[in-house]
């Protein structure tokens, strides 16, 4: 079992702040609002304060009143990650039924290649043709394996596997245990091929998510492989953490920055995994992360959205400044399952 040592108050009162400036955000119907909302869902089962559910549930109804995008991509299906929580919690219909919009376009309308990979998309133009990101697991694959085993279906569930199959295939470096941030299948390569913090975070915490809700799990086949595939990849990544518990923008590269995002996204995929002999790094981070909440709840030192880009500096000067969806969501989930991580034991063998 984990060993964390912080204080619970602190704890809360990190995910309180940072609540609340969340819903103080103008987030529109995409990635950036379905990571925040993930991560308040998170926040609110995590400390029962039913107000979290309730803002959220407001902003949603709002949404949906002032009328949804006509068209779905692989990055506004993150919003479905929310609606699952709120039909849960309300047991009202109409966010079912959006979610399962979602899931009708992952499974018969996404853009997809080689052995039925979803293709990486941002809107409605086929702005990457045949590229594997690793933003597509936290964005749909994860998305549909909760959805899939809400409804025991199992060809759902299997779809959802097949995309963490491939894109372990297709993005984790053997030689490292890294991932790669995106594929190009029509030329066979990784493009400029940097290992970016961030999608090794989209994939550790989606990975360490599925054994907790995929039942039986360990009768999975591909399930074998994103054990397989997450245990290597967070033996490396606890080699790169810095000094102050964090992890760079391109993860092996000291000249790049530390970025929050990535860094609250692999310290939480270490909480669910649930090693025990990871708790000095998550501990380590537990510091490190809160030294960047702001007093107002901002998460700070967050890198802006990022293609793929072509060479070292194009990560490297990303601008930090500024507030963003995904840092605010990937920092309540670490803080949420911080809060849950004793709540259960981990099966050490997987």
């Amino acid at each position: 079992m984990l060993k964390l040592n912080y204080d619970k108050s602190v704890i809360e009162d990190a995910i309180d702040r940072i609540v609340k400036k969340t819903m103080n955000m103008d987030l529109t119907w995409d990635w950036p609002c379905g990571v925040a909302y993930y991560g308040i869902c998170r926040a609110y089962r995590a400390t029962g304060k039913k107000e979290y559910l309730d803002m959220l549930k407001d902003r949603v109804d709002e949404y949906m009143e002032l009328g949804l995008p006509k068209n779905w991509t692989v990055n506004t299906c993150a919003m479905g990650h929310c609606l699952i929580t709120l039909y849960e919690e309300t047991g009202e219909e109409k966010y079912w039924d959006v979610a399962m919009s979602k899931v009708n376009y992952i499974r018969k309308e996404a853009l997809r290649f080689g052995d039925n990979v979803l293709q990486h998309t941002v809107s409605a133009n086929n702005d990457f043709p045949e590229q594997a990101w690793a933003d597509t697991l936290f964005m749909a694959a994860y998305f549909l394996l909760r959805v899939g085993v809400k409804l025991k279906d199992a060809d759902i569930i299997e779809d959802a596997l097949n995309q963490y199959y491939w894109h372990i295939h297709y993005l984790q470096n053997p030689e490292n245990g890294l991932y790669y941030h995106g594929y190009n299948n029509i030329t066979g390569d990784h493009m400029s091929g940097f290992h970016w913090g961030r999608a090794n975070a989209w994939a550790a915490y989606t990975m360490s998510r599925v054994g907790g809700i995929l039942p039986e799990a360990y009768l999975y086949p591909r399930f074998l492989e994103i054990t397989g595939s997450l245990n290597e990849q967070l033996a490396a990544l606890k080699m790169l953490q810095t000094e102050n518990g964090l992890w760079r923008t391109i993860l092996d590269d000291e000249g790049s920055y530390e970025e929050i995002s990535a860094s609250a996204g692999i310290a939480a995929a270490m909480v669910e995994k649930g090693n025990p002999l990871h708790s000095k790094y998550i501990n380590k981070s537990i510091q490190g992360l809160l030294d960047n909440v702001g007093a107002d709840g901002k998460v700070m030192n967050v890198s802006g959205g990022t293609a793929v880009m072509k060479d070292r500096d194009g990560y490297r000067d990303i601008s930090k400044r500024w507030i963003q969806g995904w840092g605010q969501g990937l920092a309540l989930a670490f803080f949420a399952g911080i809060l849950q991580a004793g709540d259960e034991d981990k099966d050490g063998a997987l």
